[in-house]
């Protein structure tokens, strides 16, 4: 997987990192199949990707977002999490693996440590009120 062309071509070196950064994530969204799971799903495997240091990237997304290179991982795996949660019928380890958990039961903890909620209890709430909770 590469960036594509779409990234920041003006501005200082960390614009255009944290731009090929943004797309190199976005591109492995949305999941479709949970028999491909999520291959690039922390700060140094986008470092490695993007042929930089990891110092270099986290004071590059830092620099420009405010937030930290593992943070926008994070809610972004987060964001997907609750999409799938809503808009399949997978079960959670399904889904757990597909976002690259190991185990369902790390994804259980991640997902109650972001959102304050287990997936199933996330799930049951998202298809009663009958929108996207995202």
């Amino acid at each position: 997987m590469q960036p594509s062309d779409n990234y920041f071509t003006t501005g200082n070196a960390s614009s255009r990192i944290s731009g090929l950064f943004m797309d190199l994530l976005e591109r492995q969204f949305p999941i479709d199949n949970p028999k491909y799971p999520l291959t690039i799903k922390n700060p140094n495997d986008f470092a490695e990707r993007l042929n930089i240091h990891v110092n270099h990237l986290n004071r590059s997304i830092k620099e420009i977002t405010g937030k930290t290179t593992k943070d926008l991982i994070t809610e972004r795996i987060a964001s997907e999490a609750k999409e799938l949660l809503h808009y399949t019928d997978w079960s959670i380890s399904d889904i757990a693996y597909s976002l690259g958990f190991e185990y369902p039961t790390y994804f259980n903890n991640f997902f109650k440590r972001v959102t304050g909620n287990t997936p199933n209890n996330w799930r049951k709430i998202s298809i009663y009120s009958g929108q996207s909770l995202a």
